[in-house]
């Protein structure tokens, strides 16, 4: 039969490790990013097919190396969508202590955001600044979470150790994570621009958690 070559690779591992081989091949060094830094953009290119990104991401000076030692203390991380919470596997977090929570469905999450007028993705940074204290949030889909984020951190309300900052789309998300990446106080991993995602925010996630566990 004509057509494209077809490679005879049928278990998940291996798929997996052929995909990360071909990403290397089509990014020879010198690389934009190296380290873990490499490892983090290459898990989200892995789940993007997205080289694009090369020019996209943005690490804070201290990201990974604050994200590492919060996980590795057994963290609790936010999401601000239920999908960016299932993106990030709970055995692969169970195994490092850590708990992954998001808030949108809360019943006082849902009551705060009436009584207040707001979204549901605002009043759940509200409550998850007041109620738990994440040292990680993970805010790959509303523009809205990470202002509100913002607005408590520049207060004095919250100092997480990291924020992935991913949001997506058209309104705000450009100019959120450009507010964020313009603060020097918080690590931050970020997409620049328009593109991001739940899917894109828990790969950042889950590449920095295997960072850790592979160190133990």
């Amino acid at each position: 039969m004509n057509g494209p070559e077809i490679l005879d690779i049928r278990r998940g591992e291996d798929i997996e490790a052929e995909s990360l081989r071909i990403i290397e091949s089509e990014v020879p060094e010198p690389r934009p990013f190296a380290g873990d830094e490499w490892r983090i953009v290459r898990r989200m290119i892995h789940t993007t097919a997205d080289f694009g990104l090369l020019e996209l991401v943005r690490f804070h000076p201290l990201a990974v190396e604050a994200g590492k030692r919060a996980l590795a203390a057994g963290c609790t991380l936010v999401t601000d969508t239920e999908m960016a919470r299932a993106g990030i596997p709970e055995r692969r977090m169970s195994a490092l202590g850590c708990t992954v929570r998001c808030l949108m469905r809360d019943p006082e999450v849902l009551a705060l955001a009436q009584a207040q007028g707001s979204t549901r993705a605002r009043a759940a940074m509200d409550f998850a600044v007041e109620h738990i204290k994440p040292a990680i949030y993970v805010i790959g889909n509303a523009p809205t979470a990470l202002l509100r984020l913002l607005e408590h951190i520049e207060a004095g309300r919250a100092e997480p150790a990291l924020i992935v900052g991913m949001p997506v789309g058209f309104v705000n998300a450009a100019e959120s994570k450009a507010l964020l990446v313009a603060q020097t106080r918080i690590p931050y991993i970020a997409v620049a621009g328009r593109k991001g995602g739940s899917p894109l925010a828990a790969s950042a996630v889950n590449a920095l958690a295997e960072i850790v566990l592979a160190g133990r």
